[in-house]
């Protein structure tokens, strides 16, 4: 097994973790859409400090 597919198997392995703890919740889906456009959101900002840091360096 080369290192792509356990990379693959980890992160769909962790989705599935975040996603059960989310269906155990019963939340609607107002609010999974809101948490999920917060996460994008977060990892964006942190995507783009990241490359201006870089970009400056």
């Amino acid at each position: 097994m080369n290192d792509t597919a356990v990379h693959l198997i980890w992160g769909a392995g962790s989705l599935a973790l975040v996603v059960s703890a989310l269906v155990a919740r019963q939340l609607p889906m107002k609010d999974w859409v809101r948490m999920a456009l917060a996460w994008v959101a977060i990892f964006g900002l942190v995507f783009l400090v990241i490359r201006t840091w870089q970009a400056v360096t």
